[in-house]
């Protein structure tokens, strides 16, 4: 259905570049201009502006928002509002609130890692740094793909100081020398996980 195909990819296609864009002064020109922002839903079809999106279209839209399951608090709030607003409502919240109400979510998250109880010397110098001066692509950029870089850092020291103890067992040892130049994930699971399962 033509609809879907343009609320799925408005979501993934136009939305996320203007995520990424370089951040402006202010959220006043946060904006991106309605020509930037376009359903580009078939090869033969050059995209609809938001701003010439039927009703239909636009509810579909923010639908295929909310239905993602990263969708935070803040966006469900917002697209909810805007789905009971004006088509103009609507609208705003494609152009602009969208990408305002992440940068809610994002900063909810990085303060949220910040406090678990793994989030090792890395994780906490890259999230004081973006808060120090956030942005909302800075800040989406390092969920999507910094933080389990920084979190691997610190896994990986956490694992080398499982190494450095002289009283462990053999068998122990083996394990966190095999894991200690792993993916992120194999880290993370043998922190939280692989390193009780082995026989001490």
């Amino acid at each position: 259905m033509r609809t879907n195909r343009i609320a799925l990819a408005l979501v993934a296609s136009a939305l996320a570049p203007a995520l990424l864009a370089a951040a402006p002064a202010s959220a006043a020109d946060a904006a991106p201009s309605s020509a930037t922002v376009t359903a580009a839903v078939a090869p033969d079809d050059a995209g609809t502006p938001v701003d010439e999106m039927s009703e239909e279209e636009l509810r579909a839209a923010i639908a295929a928002v909310l239905a993602d399951p990263d969708s935070g608090r803040g966006v469900e709030r917002e697209a909810n509002e805007a789905l009971g607003g004006t088509v103009e409502d609507m609208r705003e919240f494609l152009r602009t609130g969208y990408r305002l109400a992440q940068y809610e979510d994002d900063k909810v998250a990085v303060v949220t890692i910040l406090g678990k109880p793994y989030a090792g010397r890395r994780v906490t110098q890259e999230i004081n740094a973006l808060l120090d001066a956030p942005t909302p692509e800075k800040l989406r950029t390092w969920l999507e793909t910094g933080y389990r870089l920084a979190q691997a850092e610190d896994d990986r020291v956490a694992v080398a100081r499982i190494l450095a103890d002289p009283t462990i067992s053999a068998a122990l040892r083996a394990a966190a020398e095999d894991v200690i130049d792993g993916t992120p994930e194999e880290l993370r699971y043998f922190l939280e996980t692989g390193q009780y399962e082995v026989d001490k």
